[in-house]
């Protein structure tokens, strides 16, 4: 090969070892730069707190309020940053959750008010109007009770007008139902100290969710709550609880899964406490594998739960949670639970779906406590504030 050619040929094997060279280099610098700027982006955006991220999460160390000593420590998960939802007012949200409660239950009302309609109540009739209250999960005794009661007062008028004989079923209804028990959550606590509410129920009647619904009416009222996630059995209670509470602005006291559920109710109550609270909110465990173990928890939360409070301060309200769907099934829930706590009022859930409105006055009857709030839906405001006469006029305007 000529000198010529071997130059040229060293020349392009240069050009192109530049050229490699840059190509090489450029997309490393581009990558670098690319990576810096993504990690000073992420270095400026706030820390995640929602369930299932890699931030303040159950196993991270978050505020770390010390619980019962030697017990496990309980952590304030941080609220969220972005802004808090605001809850339906409860006073409003009655009109809406009666038009579904009158849908559901049509078939009673309707069927009452036309049986006390026929041209002749004779005794088959009645027998009629009687089943068709046992049906409806009313209780044989109170189906008896207030046939009887209806039959007198139908007897002395000897009217078949349909509007007279709607308001003598209305007002023996709302007999029943008995609109002088005290429905008032007991949210006011002495001075300087919160509230103590405890949720007890079996899984799946919807507890923790009602729990979270709760506090949405408490922040309603201009209430400052506390949550307390004390169901640390129940895988993802404690995340779920913690996602209602940051929807609403609300601090939620948590442990890690397994801890003692006392020592989170403890510290909940500490906390509530310290931060001038109004109100601290404690979700529980639900499990009845075994009586004498829920009597054994239970007793325990409520014990350690009132250390933190000045003496003669205990537990201000207990309150049931029952799927009214369950009929008689929640009616051995709801006496098992009243063996092992001392229960001050229940509270309703999936009363829109296939239950039977007289569940209201059994459970109410079996227990003797009231029920002081009903849920009719899956919406996040769809717990409301029980009233007799409310619940009647809806199960008359099917």
């Amino acid at each position: 090969m000529d000198p010529l050619s071997l130059i040229v040929l060293g020349a392009l094997a240069v050009i192109i070892a530049v050229i490699l060279s840059l190509g090489l280099r450029g997309p490393s610098a581009s990558a670098k730069a690319a990576r810096q700027a993504e990690a000073e982006r992420r270095a400026a955006e706030p820390v995640s707190t929602e369930p299932g991220s890699r931030g303040e999460g159950a196993g991270a160390s978050g505020a770390g309020d010390d619980a019962e000593p030697a017990a496990p420590s309980a952590t304030g998960e941080h609220l969220s940053e972005r802004p808090a939802e605001t809850p339906t007012a409860p006073a409003t949200r009655l009109g809406r959750l009666r038009a579904r409660l009158a849908k559901s239950n049509s078939a009673l009302g309707r069927g009452l008010l036309a049986l006390l309609s026929r041209d002749t109540l004779d005794e088959a009739t009645w027998e009629e109007i009687e089943d068709t209250l046992i049906m409806a999960d009313l209780g044989v005794d109170t189906a008896g009770e207030l046939v009887e009661a209806l039959r007198e007062r139908v007897r002395v008028i000897g009217t078949r007008d349909p509007e007279t004989v709607r308001e003598l079923l209305r007002e023996e209804l709302i007999r029943v139902v008995d609109p002088s028990m005290d429905r008032e959550l007991a949210v006011a606590g002495p001075d300087g100290e919160p509230a103590v509410v405890l949720v007890v129920g079996v899984n799946g009647s919807g507890k923790t969710t009602t729990v979270g619904k709760i506090a949405r009416v408490l922040v309603a009222e201009d209430k400052d709550v506390v949550l307390g996630a004390a169901d640390t059995f129940r895988a993802a209670a404690s995340e779920q609880l913690t996602t209602w509470g940051e929807r609403v602005g609300v601090e939620t006291i948590r442990g890690p899964e397994g801890s003692d559920p006392a020592s989170v109710a403890y510290a909940a109550v500490e906390a509530g406490k310290g931060s001038g609270a109004d109100v601290v909110l404690i979700d529980t465990a639900g499990r009845l594998q075994n009586k004498r173990g829920l009597m054994d928890e239970l007793g325990k939360v409520k014990r350690v739960a009132t250390r933190p409070l000045s003496e003669g301060h205990r537990i201000d309200e207990v309150l049931l949670v029952l799927d009214a769907t369950t009929g008689q099934n929640g009616m051995k829930q709801a006496q098992v639970f009243a063996e092992v706590v001392d229960i001050t009022g229940i509270v309703l859930t999936k009363l829109d779906g296939t239950a039977k409105g007289g569940i209201v006055v059994a459970v109410q009857r079996e227990l003797g406590v009231p029920v002081k709030l009903i849920g009719l839906g899956e919406g996040a405001d769809d717990l409301a504030p029980f009233t007799a006469e409310g619940f009647v006029d809806a199960l008359l305007e099917g």
